[in-house]
């Protein structure tokens, strides 16, 4: 595909631009229904349009890979030599040279082209994927599979996997810092703009490289691969990578080391020539003494030595692609981790439940394990630990019915569901964390009893709180409120709720994660810890 065709431009295809047309208008320019494509259509439509894939400009095959082995200062000067040894007539000394060069090279090649690939066979295990409707059904499919037509599902925290025309959305506020500079997250809503408008603007579009920071959407793909606004940009962008502090001192010591070839074969020239010996002579000697100044190992010592460290690397588990990056690993001296799942275990538990006092409490329990079970937005490791926790202790939702969800975002970090039960009305069951849900209530739950929730007690929970994450546990608050029944509920009513307690999660520490840590610390290495969780 070249880069005409790569561009973001529907009118170009003869079709109306996706931002100017409601969403009823898109599906049937595309020849989808709300429902999506059959996957007859959809792979019919990825055979013509190709994989949704922003072409990778570090796939240029083996043969640019091998190249790059040989361009450097000290590759040239070992070619120059030889070619001076063949002029001089010596082919032992030149046939050296080349196997000490070729061998180096081939052994840099042979390491990072066996990187290489295994990072491709590793990206393609952690591929995106996606939830789209086919043939009426909701499925998850791959990313890469994606084609104009699909409609894509998306909630809070997903990343938008293709531009396209929203066809609805719930509270969606989505962050496009990647496309527009903006770090504001803006609201997406359907709707029609004009053809002028700015991609900053187009409120009822998605655009890859954004994500979801709060709400849901529905989102009618118009634009895959190269294609989208965001493909358009990388081409722009596309630059080589930055060089490593290794290879700019190998190459800086290489230009060096040339300059002084060349003053050395100026200046024993211009000696010979004042001394009246032959000009023919006279060059290849001074040219002979200047290569001789050249180190014929050091690129092969450089191979080996770096191949060597590659190869350990590689036995604990650590793909190195591009072997003059070791040397960028051995002088870390800062290193910035995430927690779960590195330096912990990466299975999280329900520990407890517990009340305002600490106590067990089977109503935060309850609570609790509702808003897990009767939740669609944002799949994740705590609601699970919930859900898993109350199938044993023989949990169930029994005549429990889920009236409306608020769903959760990264700025309120809470979530909502409105229930029904029958002879109840409706109850709003909030979870999330604990400053903000704190935030929305106004009486506590003690005793089976509603007061006040006052600043004496919102210290006393702020301490609870504060000393079960020194303990290690991750803390979730819920809290409830009792509500008129209403068509629909925003964000605006959660709001003069009752705090009901905690629920506390443990997600302990791998066993030689202190062991790891000394070893780093001995080493001078300073650790960063990369968490959103409590601090």
């Amino acid at each position: 595909m070249d880069d005409d065709q790569g561009e973001a431009n529907p009118e170009a295809a003869g079709m109306t631009a996706g931002w100017t047309i409601d969403g009823a208008a898109a599906l049937r320019q595309f020849g989808t229904a709300p429902g999506g494509l059959s996957d007859a259509d959809a792979a019919a439509r990825l055979a013509t349009a190709g994989p949704n894939r922003i072409e990778d400009r570090e796939e240029r095959g083996w043969p640019m890979l091998l190249a790059r082995q040989f361009l450097g200062p000290l590759g040239l000067i070992l070619v120059f030599g030889a070619i001076i040894s063949m002029a001089l007539g010596d082919w032992l000394d030149a046939g050296i040279i080349l196997a000490i060069l070729f061998g180096s090279g081939l052994l840099g090649f042979s390491q990072e082209y066996r990187a290489t690939k295994a990072v491709a066979a590793l990206r393609a295990q952690l591929a995106l994927r996606v939830t789209v409707r086919r043939g009426g059904k909701e499925v998850v499919v791959a990313a890469e599979t994606l084609v104009p037509g699909d409609v894509v599902l998306l909630s809070a925290g997903n990343l938008v996997p293709a531009d396209g025309v929203v066809l609805e959305t719930r509270d969606c506020q989505v962050t496009e810092a990647a496309l527009t500079g903006e770090s504001m997250p803006v609201e997406k809503t359907p709707g029609v703009l004009p053809e002028d408008t700015p991609v900053a603007q187009r409120s009822n579009m998605l655009f890859t490289g954004s994500s979801l920071r709060s709400g849901t959407a529905a989102m009618l793909v118009t634009e895959t691969g190269k294609r989208t606004e965001f493909g358009a940009i990388a081409r722009q962008l596309r630059k080589s990578e930055p060089e490593t502090e290794f290879a700019r001192g190998i190459r800086h010591f290489g230009t060096m080391l040339l300059k002084v070839m060349i003053v050395i074969v100026l200046a024993v020239l211009a000696v010979n020539q004042l001394l009246g010996r032959p000009v023919a002579e006279s060059l290849l000697f001074a040219v002979a003494l200047a290569v001789g100044l050249s180190p014929e190992m050091l690129p092969a010592i450089i191979s080996v030595t770096l191949a060597a460290g590659a190869r350990h690397l590689a036995a604990g588990g650590v793909i190195v692609r591009r072997l003059d990056a070791i040397e960028n690993l051995g002088s870390m001296d800062v290193l910035c981790t995430d927690k779960t799942g590195t330096l912990t275990e990466g299975v999280v538990r329900l520990d407890a439940a517990i009340g305002w006092d600490g106590s067990p409490s089977a109503e935060v329990d309850r609570a609790a394990f509702l808003n897990a079970s009767l939740e669609t937005g944002i799949a994740n490791p705590l609601d699970e630990a919930i859900t898993v926790a109350g199938a044993d202790r023989k949990f169930t939702v029994g005549e429990v019915r889920k009236v409306d969800e608020i769903p959760y975002d990264f700025v309120r970090r809470r979530l909502t569901i409105v229930t029904a039960e029958p002879g109840a009305g409706h109850r709003m069951i909030t979870k999330g964390a604990f400053a903000e849900v704190l935030a929305i209530c106004s009486s506590l739950r003690k005793g089976g009893k509603d007061v006040p929730l006052d600043d004496k007690s919102r210290a006393a929970l702020e301490d609870m709180v504060r000393e079960k994450g020194t303990a290690g546990f991750r803390a979730l608050a819920v809290a409830e409120r009792r509500v008129r029944p209403q068509a629909k509920y925003r964000r605006e009513d959660e709001t003069g709720m009752t705090f009901l307690g905690l629920a506390l999660f443990l997600d302990p520490p791998k066993r030689d994660a202190a062991e790891a840590l000394r070893g780093l610390r001995a080493k001078g290495i300073a650790l960063k810890l990369i968490t959103g969780d409590n601090r």
